[in-house]
């Protein structure tokens, strides 16, 4: 039978949900309290997440941003790490159901971080992809390629344009960054690597619901930014949403429609929760943290606003 295996401590046991930036650094912040610091994640590495996107573009390897977590803390004695994916919080008993069996705790963070919202379109859920794991980044970087071969084997440009538009749809700091990455493809890779593809036929679109890009940052930077993809041949759509996307036809909000088989969705992400984890239990620390107590004294002596990155 499958169990946690957790050695027994007479010290406090702080639960870590998740191997990311803020789970990382709380368990460092904690190597010399007198706790016992227990990591959970579901995969058993850490993601560098902001270079996904080279990933997905073959720019690097898989292995490249994908750094083994029990390496990480081999110097820290009070810190156990266990694989395991968390299915309900039991916040009345201090213990948290997870797929190896359940972990009792005193206290529990959870830092799982966000995954893509759809924002409740399901069609577009099915049809487009999202980049928020290393998983999700392979499949574009092998569909990409897959898109590329196939089109060497059609001679009908209206069937080849829909292979070659590339379209990204959220103008934060992914979708950007992976605009720029297809246009660079398509002016500094291609031509080496599949000079028989037309490229002329290639198309890279960055779409944006909001009136810039990069619209967390400054205008000035904004500014910028677009001009910079628009040298490089990204078609910048500002003020205009995607309304639908069948796999093929993608129907924007002012009427308009592209024809592409490739979509990939950056227009926003959402808090992971666990089953069990009410509101009046769970504090927020930052946007992807949260922090579960059973009383007011428990939050009082122990703070995880230190784990933003």
């Amino acid at each position: 039978m499958i169990q946690p295996n957790l050695p027994d401590s007479k010290l406090p046991r702080v639960v870590i949900v998740g191997g990311g930036f803020a789970g990382i650094n709380l368990a460092k912040s904690l190597r010399r309290a007198a706790v016992q610091v227990v990591l959970l994640d579901r995969n058993n590495y850490h993601l560098f997440q902001p270079l996904l996107y080279q990933v997905a573009t073959a720019g690097l390897e898989p292995d490249s941003i994908a750094f083994p977590l029990r390496g990480i803390f081999k110097k820290q004695a009070n810190f156990h790490f266990r694989m395991a994916e968390v299915k309900a919080v039991d916040a009345a008993n201090n213990t948290l159901e997870t797929n190896i069996g359940d972990i009792s705790y005193d206290y529990l963070v959870l830092a799982m971080g966000s995954n893509t919202n759809f924002f409740g379109n399901k069609l577009i859920e099915e049809h487009a992809i999202g980049m928020k794991s290393l998983i999700e980044a392979v499949q574009i970087r092998n569909y990409v390629l897959k898109q590329f071969e196939e089109s060497l084997l059609i001679t009908d440009e209206a069937a080849i344009r829909p292979k070659l538009n590339f379209v990204m749809v959220g103008a934060g700091p992914t979708g950007v960054e992976l605009a720029g990455a297809f246009a660079e493809l398509r002016k500094y890779i291609l031509p080496k690597d599949y000079p028989e593809l037309p490229i002329h036929l290639m198309d890279v679109y960055l779409i944006e619901a909001g009136p810039r890009v990069l619209a967390g940052m400054s205008e000035v930077t904004s500014e910028k930014t677009r001009a910079a993809l628009e040298h490089i041949g990204v078609k910048v759509l500002t003020n205009v949403a995607v309304k639908d996307y069948d796999g093929l036809t993608l129907t924007l909000g002012n009427g308009e429609t592209l024809q592409t088989q490739s979509l990939i969705w950056a227009a926003g992400v959402k808090v992971c929760r666990s089953r069990g984890c009410r509101k009046r239990q769970c504090f927020p620390t930052d946007a992807y943290t949260l922090m579960i107590s059973t009383s007011s004294k428990t939050r009082k002596t122990f703070t995880p606003s230190a784990t933003s990155p």
